[in-house]
């Protein structure tokens, strides 16, 4: 299996949601405005790519000498345990450079997977919550 990953192609809202909805991260994937909103304001994206079909996706946003907030990481279901998600996590990383924390809060399923591929958990944050969206 040959997997392209790319800094350049950006995917389309369609190819997003039905990724995110594949894997199912929760995100507000009933509206198509707010997530390709989400993607044109982030300032770091990495793509995965089987042929035409997006496996997966890296999206962040960094000012690129302090920190990088990877906002999501979304595996397809059928390409997870391949390593497309931590080659996502090490391109971001290798983007920002070695000035840059990598930080981002993890849904609870995947609360096992980060500590696996190198991030080291904190108890030293806080959240202003969002309006529910769904």
């Amino acid at each position: 299996m040959s997997i392209i990953y790319s800094f350049d192609s950006r995917p389309n809202a369609d190819q997003i949601i039905e990724l995110y909805d594949n894997c199912g991260l929760p995100r507000p994937t009933n509206d198509k405005e707010r997530i390709q909103k989400m993607f044109d304001n982030s300032n770091l994206i990495v793509t995965a790519w089987h042929n035409d079909l997006l496996v997966g996706v890296s999206r962040s946003i960094t000012d690129w000498v302090w920190s990088c907030y990877l906002a999501d990481l979304a595996i397809r279901q059928e390409y997870k345990k391949a390593g497309i998600g931590r080659h996502l996590i090490k391109l971001t990383k290798d983007k920002v450079g070695e000035q840059s924390m990598v930080l981002l809060l993890s849904v609870p399923t995947a609360m096992e997977y980060y500590p696996k591929v190198g991030f080291v958990k904190q108890e030293s944050s806080f959240i202003l919550n969002r309006a529910d969206w769904q």
